[in-house]
């Protein structure tokens, strides 16, 4: 795709006013906006046009006062860098729907353009409006949680399940995919002689709308339909909620970001971090080790690791795709010590340790002897479905275990 070699003049107050009252006066195209720009007296018009598209993909809420505002400060935001002309060369892969126009998202999301424009908010209008109006609801802790409201929260499954869930990931990513799981990406790791286990900080908030919107443009969508499904996929989250954050964590947050606790972002996050599985898992085999990563978390195992070497090579590599590792969190487990994957022992076969299958054990007979609801301290809403995934998780590896904790289960009486 062509990039701007120049970009557009900057225009006066008087000029911004002639030049957004051209702009909502017909259709929202390169063309329509060109034609009008040129009838209003401007000097690159199609420059103008293209610029005016990249930063407004669709009309704006704000109507003349909105595109007023955005020529005025022309001069100072970002340069375009894309073509965003749709043409019939676009090359569609994966199977994903071919949505050529934002209509075709208005079409297929049951939206009107304005409410497409809400919920994507491409301008980030919404991180500073009152909290009812934000798409998003927050929750601190070890990591901030951003869900998504239950109509977001929709139009989000139906890209994950229509897009996402189409294109594949690498063979290294065990998170968040259908067929693999904590066991999968564990399992590669049993029985070696040293493991080594290292995190990505801040994953999620680290991946930006530029590398979520050129993903999109990878899968054939014009830069107009990738800049809205940007905008749906990600967001910037208000002052408030960063308030007394570290500051790196804190600017990365304030930039459009995934948010973890959206459908999109963990599928998201894997294909971003496709590069990074394709260089770490290409490093490994040529010293002879596994690699897998499960969502933040990275392994490496061998029976001979140069490891002060190989944690340096890594966090180049890791600082080159654009992440950072917890340097604080990084270990080197060695075969004579308990070697830990996700809460999982890998010494010999990945399986949960004893303490968590006889901590589970002691819940179910203390279910069974004074009623599930006394041993629902948090007032879990589904705890009865709680108590079977844990089921599920301890004895996945173990049949045995499973067994045992499955007839203790079958004793319950629930309420």
């Amino acid at each position: 795709m062509r990039k701007d070699a120049r970009p557009p003049r900057a225009v006066t107050q008087e000029q911004a006013d002639s030049l957004a009252a051209a702009a909502i006066a017909g259709s929202w195209t390169l063309s329509g906006l060109a034609e009008r720009f040129s009838n209003a007296g401007a000097a690159d018009a199609e420059l103008l046009a293209r610029r005016v598209l990249d930063l407004m993909p669709s009309e704006p809420i704000g109507g003349e006062t909105s595109v007023r505002n955005m020529l005025a400060e022309l001069p100072h935001l970002p340069k375009a860098d894309v073509d965003v002309s749709v043409t019939e060369s676009t090359v569609w892969r994966f199977g994903v729907p071919r949505w050529q126009t934002p209509a075709a998202l208005c079409h297929t999301f049951t939206l009107t353009m304005p409410e497409l424009e809400w919920f994507a908010d491409v301008q980030g209008r919404l991180r500073n409006k009152p909290g009812p109006l934000h798409h998003y609801r927050y929750r601190n802790g070890p990591r901030l949680i951003e869900a998504p409201k239950q109509r977001l929260r929709e139009i989000q499954r139906r890209i994950l399940h229509n897009v996402l869930g189409k294109v594949p990931v690498h063979s290294a990513a065990h998170g968040f995919t259908r067929g693999r799981s904590v066991y999968t990406f564990a399992s590669g790791h049993a029985g070696a002689a040293i493991v080594v286990k290292m995190d990505l900080r801040w994953f999620f908030s680290t991946i930006g709308a530029s590398r979520v919107r050129a993903l999109f443009s990878s899968f054939g969508y014009p830069p107009t339909v990738s800049a809205l499904l940007t905008g749906l996929c990600t967001t910037a989250t208000p002052v408030a909620v960063v308030r007394g954050m570290p500051y790196e964590q804190a600017s990365f947050l304030r930039a459009r970001h995934l948010p973890q606790g959206a459908p999109t972002s963990p599928a998201l996050a894997n294909l971003a971090a496709r590069n990074l599985d394709r260089r770490l898992a290409a490093l490994s085999r040529s010293r002879g080790l596994h690699y897998s990563r499960y969502a933040d978390d990275l392994a490496f195992s061998g029976d001979w690791v140069n490891v002060e070497q190989l944690l340096w090579t890594v966090r180049e590599i890791v600082r080159d795709e654009g992440f950072f590792v917890h340097h604080s969190k990084t270990k080197v487990m060695r075969e004579h010590r308990q070697q830990r994957l996700t809460g999982l022992i890998v010494n010999q076969q990945p399986q949960a340790s004893r303490m968590d299958f006889d901590s589970l054990k002691a819940l179910l007979f203390n279910c069974i002897r004074y009623g599930a609801a006394s041993q629902n301290r948090d007032g879990l809403p589904h705890f009865r479905e709680y108590v079977r995934g844990r089921i599920a998780w301890v004895g996945e590896s173990n049949p045995r275990r499973l067994g045992k904790l499955r007839a203790l289960e079958r004793r319950i009486v629930w309420e």
